[in-house]
């Protein structure tokens, strides 16, 4: 008897593949090759907060200094406006996605839930890619920025200079490192990071505002400039919500923050059907979030308005880009302003952590599903290395430049957002929430805008993110071209019925015919018998049972197959099963059939009409063509072991 010998797995290959869940506990395993996944204890939602709050705290490092450049005067107004826009309607959002979406898939799942078949994934997919985006910029972008504040140092300015490019890489590949090294130590540096940061920002805030209110001219030069300007208080609000797209980056952090929720501790009762504890402190973590950075928002505009010239806001400025920086070297001295960089340098680089995270529980959690890449893609440590390469390349096709990858981080983001608050209205709308519906409403139509301003301003985030759109496109459909032949079964279940069936003909041998179910009438089956008999020389007394699958969504990669068995016209052994391939189906059910009766069974087919070229499309796309010879290659990249094989007669 023939076999097949497996070498043992390298070390490497060991190493890789030994966490195949360390992103969080999901569903369960997907598939034949997945493994199974250990318990996940979580974080306490502040340690997780942190996480999130690397990215989302870590645009204080920027963000005063773009809302000067956007609005000037008008700066603290304007910021104001986006805290109002982040509290009474991004944050609500959210925390309605968190209720309704609590494995970390986020707006995504909401929004897949409404569509079915291929529609349904290549919409997902365009989503993903702006979720890709989103993250790997946020990568990019903070390490980008992290050394620009490095290489701006007064103190290292001259020994650092034209080696940004080397720097920025640097940092994506510790950042890489990090995560190889394991997902908790990545929680522990957020959280003495986040600390450190907010703690040296309250510093600067405590101290720029001393200057202001000890120079009482500084408020009066900017009320009466701010008056000069813009008028009165409607003028102000209207030429703020025109800016607002430009400061559209001070809330980045929430996507993140709903896609590490499989993280946070939650309840010891929580299951994953009903996590409400994590729910609950999910909730807790976006609405901390969102009150310490407001605050933060808010003053960390006003005393850089106040305080910085606005030359040094504008490109070649010792304030661009840097503007609390700016503050801290200019009014707490050298040392002070130098450990405030460190802190800054620092948690820019680690702001792509929480985008990190975000990739590894957003992508797994849906391309492995559909069938659009390797089941290796379930593993942290090999996506991470994917993740870190694409960063790479990305950091070099931008020249690690900061403003040139806004564009396409904004997009990204603001696509996010408004999918979100979509998803929200039409959840709200289902739930017969009314007043709910009408807010959410609100907030997609300012989300909208916000987008379409920033795209007609910005286009090159459009063009980046339909990049990615079209890569993770073009490699999900070669991979599930690849991985067509996979048995795509995650479960075989029969009734009573069925198993008495499989049972009594062990006894003898077991012999199926496939059958497109017609009419299902006496005659159907009784001509097909015939049929089979007649093509395969087989005697009359050989007695067969019949399988009919129908196809569901030939869009889902991966399925359970249930079994029914039922006899029809009194004398025809029927057993009928839905699936998203015909194929599949089949070699699923005669690995089973053969697995618990030790038989090896044989299944009958007759040729399907047509070119194979076109028969196989109508199978890669609808589940359904060329069924008895992918029946046979499914079998045998299943079953290696011919003499083990279930047998395949076509005639």
């Amino acid at each position: 008897m023939a076999t097949t010998e497996h070498p043992p797995p390298s070390r490497l290959r060991t190493w890789l593949l030994e966490d195949l869940s360390d992103m969080g506990n999901g569903h369960g395993p997907q598939g034949p090759y997945a493994e199974p996944e250990p318990p996940h204890k979580g974080q306490r939602w502040y340690r997780v907060m942190c996480l999130t709050g690397v990215d989302y705290f870590s645009t204080l490092g920027y963000q005063p200094g773009i809302a000067a450049l956007a609005a000037g005067l008008l700066s603290p107004v304007a910021t104001l406006v986006l805290v109002v826009v982040t509290l009474a309607g991004i944050l609500p959002v959210y925390r309605r996605v968190a209720e309704e979406s609590p494995h970390g898939e986020g707006s995504i799942a909401m929004l897949e839930r409404l569509l079915s078949f291929w529609k349904g994934k290549l919409f997902v997919l365009t989503l993903l890619g702006f979720a890709a985006t989103d993250f790997l910029i946020t990568i990019t972008l903070s390490a980008a920025d992290a050394s620009t504040h490095l290489v701006e140092n007064p103190h290292l300015n001259s020994a650092l200079h034209g080696k940004q490019m080397l720097i920025t890489l640097l940092l994506v590949a510790l950042l890489g490192a990090v995560f190889l090294k394991g997902f908790m130590e990545a929680i522990g540096v957020a959280v003495a990071l986040v600390v450190v940061y907010l703690g040296l920002n309250a510093v600067v805030v405590a101290v720029g505002l001393w200057h202001v209110l000890t120079a009482g001219h500084l408020v009066t030069d900017w009320t009466s400039g701010l008056t000069a300007d813009h008028g009165n208080v409607f003028a102000m609000v209207g030429v703020s919500l025109l800016v607002f797209p430009k400061l559209a980056l001070g809330v980045s952090g929430f996507e993140t923050g709903v896609a590490v929720m499989p993280h946070v501790q939650g309840d010891p009762g929580d299951t994953e059907q009903q996590p409400r504890g994590r729910i609950r402190d999910t909730k807790k973590l976006l609405t901390t979030a969102a009150l310490i950075m407001s605050a933060y928002l808010i003053v960390t505009s006003f005393v850089t308005t106040v305080l910085i010239p606005k030359k040094e806001f504008e490109a070649g400025g010792q304030a661009n880009g840097r503007a609390l920086a700016y503050l801290a070297h200019e009014y707490l001295g050298g040392g002070f302003g130098t450990v405030y960089d460190v802190s800054t340098i620092a948690i820019l680089w680690f702001a792509g952590a929480s985008a990190m995270a975000g990739l590894l529980n957003l992508m797994p959690r849906y391309l492995p599903r559909y069938g659009m890449a390797p089941h290796w893609a379930r593993a942290v440590r090999p996506m991470v290395i994917v993740f870190i390469l694409i960063a790479f390349l990305v950091t070099w096709i931008f020249d690690a430049n900061v403003d040139a990858q806004g564009g396409a981080y904004a997009t990204g983001v603001l696509v996010l957002m408004s999918s979100a608050a979509i998803a929200v209205t039409i959840a709200a709308r289902r739930a017969g929430q009314r007043g709910w519906a009408i807010g959410f409403a609100t907030v997609s139509a300012v989300l909208v805008y916000v987008t379409g301003a920033n795209v007609v301003e910005r286009p090159d985030g459009v063009k980046i993110g339909a990049c990615f759109i079209v890569g993770i496109m073009l490699v999900s459909l070669l991979s599930r071209l690849a991985r067509a032949f996979e048995l795509r079964v995650t479960h075989v279940e029969l009734d009573g019925m069925a198993e008495r069936f499989i049972r009594d003909m062990a006894h003898r041998r077991i012999r199926f015919i496939a059958n497109d179910p017609g009419r299902r009438d006496k005659a159907e089956y009784r001509d097909k018998v015939e049929q089979i008999r007649a093509d395969n020389d087989l005697p009359e007394l050989e007695d067969f049972v019949f399988v009919e699958v129908t196809v569901t969504d030939p869009s889902e990669f991966e399925t359970d197959l249930r079994v029914r068995g039922e006899v029809l016209h009194d004398r025809y052994r029927v057993l009928t099963l839905e699936s998203s391939s015909i194929p599949n189906a089949l070699a699923a059910l005669l690995l089973h059939a053969r697995d618990v009766t030790g038989t090896i069974p044989h299944i009958y087919f007759e040729w399907t009409e047509g070119t194979p070229f076109a028969n196989f499309l109508r199978f890669f796309l609808f589940g359904q063509g060329e069924v008895a010879p992918v029946t046979r290659e499914v079998l045998r990249e299943a079953e290696p072991d011919r003499a083990k094989r279930p047998r395949v007669h076509t005639g």
